[in-house]
């Protein structure tokens, strides 16, 4: 059956009812709307006008189908984060990697095919750094006759946090890329498209989420944010982490969460305090001294319903780590664990095919002559994985692999880095900041079961990477602190129950191993999620070949993919 649904705001979700595999169709209307944050107006682009944009609702195996029809005056492109999309990367949405971007006037039907996912999803634009207002929740309900591994929450309650720039977006990138520094940080961060009350001008508009005393409440949680990793918690009240990135998890009690650009969490809140009213609240995490960051707090209230008095005029404050505690930010990622279950399970390669190890660097690049650049050394600021720094194509590059098209890219993207140093030494020599510009794609065969072991590097200065991999889950199975040691590290891997994931966080001059099977067949973007790293380079593409049988063949595109 075919469900027509146009979503109006953020609002407490619910599921909708109709048969097994459904068809359910949107809208999303690409344009400039003006809002009103700190004292100022200024136009954003939106999808509806709504800022953060409408959430798409499905049920777990659903075909949505989003008509995306661009009425701004810039190029778009529309990504379904975590969506695995199997065999077919056209709807994937990253802007000359699977498509041409739609132009002003222009639409596209983009088919989103769900699978296996199960959880809190997103959704967000994937060209230049029209993300920071164009994104929205992408919820996946169980199979109607089946439910959640835990007691159905009384309501489920999106919790978008981001942050907001004064200035346009678009000349905030623009003045970034050509000054080859760090990007000025944003004004202030968001939790559903509000500052909250810490901030000027912001009080009215603060969001505020009512709860009954006594039942319990599912966040579904997405960090959009530019640039940075999020503490977040609630005063008062535990958190319990249900899943995360479309998939479930042990049950996990904490007083606060680490979240990462591009991901998302479930999370279970009991109203179980004194009535009153006590914030949420949400900062960044920032381990690099070097790193200009925006250092304020967002908050939320969270306001019990019923008659009540309260002895002070402002809620509570929840105690978040502070901004650079690296330890309570790697602590909270490697506790997450899958639910592992007969109803959940899960299949990690245990014979690995291919092994590979790839360096994630800050990099640096000479300053074009009579410029001035504002990074380390009167340089420009680069970024690279196994020191090539992606340069990316003019036209689609799943457009030239699928009709054979010669010279859009290379396929000599390396298995290991160029050459071995001590990866997190502190002062490394300056010989190494010098990245290789390519358009280098790495070739897997259908089924192959890769071992990708991300390294982080001290060049330039170390930093955490949220490395997300389009067309794919996989499992973390280990990381750690310093240099990944090929013959020690495996031995403490976690084969049992590691979590599923799409985005995962490299701690700061660390590693981090994840294991998936090659079995979606097509082009497939990865990237760090800081927007920053991705517009300096850091950047690859897996294709992963056919497969034999009739269903291990990439689908033909749709007629109306975008032109170049």
């Amino acid at each position: 059956m075919k469900i027509h649904v146009l979503v109006f705001g953020l609002f407490m979700l619910h599921g909708l009812i109709r048969s097994q595999a459904a068809l359910v169709r949107y809208n999303f209307v690409v344009q400039e709307t003006s809002y009103t944050r700190l004292c100022s107006s200024k136009n954003i682009l939106t999808v509806n006008g709504q800022y953060p944009g409408p959430t798409i609702s499905a049920r777990r195996g659903d075909t949505v189908i989003v008509d995306v029809i661009n009425q701004a005056t810039q190029n778009i492109t529309i990504h379904w984060h975590g969506v695995k999309l199997p065999r077919y990367p056209w709807s994937d949405g990253p802007e000359f990697i699977t498509q041409c971007p739609i132009q002003p006037g222009a639409r596209f039907s983009q088919k989103i095919i769900l699978s296996n996912e199960e959880g809190t999803l997103w959704w967000h634009a994937h060209s230049d750094w029209s993300r920071a207002t164009v994104h929205g929740l992408l919820v996946v309900s169980p199979k109607i006759g089946t439910t959640f591994p835990f007691p159905k929450p009384h309501a489920e309650i999106p919790v978008i946090l981001g942050d907001w720039w004064k200035n346009d977006i678009q000349t905030v990138m623009e003045d970034f890329m050509r000054r080859g520094g760090d990007p000025a940080p944003s004004d202030a961060l968001t939790i559903n498209g509000q500052p909250g009350d810490l901030y000027n001008c912001s009080r009215l508009g603060t969001t505020k989420i009512n709860v009954d005393k006594g039942k319990t409440y599912m966040l579904r949680m997405a960090n959009a944010a530019m640039n940075n990793i999020m503490f977040f918690a609630i005063a008062n009240h535990e958190l319990i982490v249900v899943g995360t990135d479309g998939a479930y998890t042990k049950p996990l009690k904490t007083n606060y969460l680490a979240i990462s650009p591009g991901q998302t969490i479930d999370v279970l809140l009991t109203a179980n305090q004194p009535r009153g009213r006590f914030y949420m609240a949400a900062k960044f995490y920032n381990s690099n001294p070097r790193s200009i960051f925006d250092n304020t707090t967002t908050t939320a209230i969270i306001k019990y319903n019923g008659k009540y008095t309260t002895s002070t005029p402002s809620p509570a404050l929840p105690r978040l780590p502070a901004f650079n505690d690296r330890k309570a930010s790697t602590r909270f990622t490697s506790s997450l664990r899958s639910l592992a279950t007969t109803d959940h399970p899960i299949d990690v390669p245990m014979t690995i095919s291919r092994k590979l190890l790839y360096t994630l660097s800050i990099n640096t690049l000479p300053c074009a002559s009579n410029t001035t650049c504002y990074g380390p050394r009167g340089n420009r600021f680069s970024a690279s994985i196994n020191n090539i720094t992606f340069d990316d194509p003019k036209t689609s590059l799943l457009g030239a692999y699928y009709r054979r098209i010669n010279g859009v890219y290379g396929d000599e993207f390396p298995d290991n880095p160029p050459f071995a140093f001590d990866y997190t030494a502190i002062n490394l020599n300056s010989s190494l900041q010098t990245p290789k510009n390519a358009t280098e794609v790495k070739i897997l065969k259908y089924n192959d079961t890769v071992e990708l072991v991300f390294q982080g590097t001290n060049v330039v200065s170390g930093i955490e990477h949220p490395m997300h991999m389009h067309g794919y889950s996989f499992y973390v199975v280990g990381s750690g602190f310093g240099n990944f040691d090929r013959k020690r590290d495996p031995l403490n891997y976690n084969l049992v129950d590691p979590p599923l994931r799409q985005t995962i966080a490299v701690p700061q001059n660390g590693w981090t191993a994840i294991r998936f099977r090659a079995n979606n067949p097509g082009v497939w973007f990865m990237h760090c999620h800081f927007e920053r790293h991705v517009s300096w380079g850091m950047e690859t593409v897996f294709i992963v070949k056919n497969g034999k049988g009739a269903h291990e063949r990439m689908l033909p595109p749709p007629k109306d993919m975008p032109k170049c």
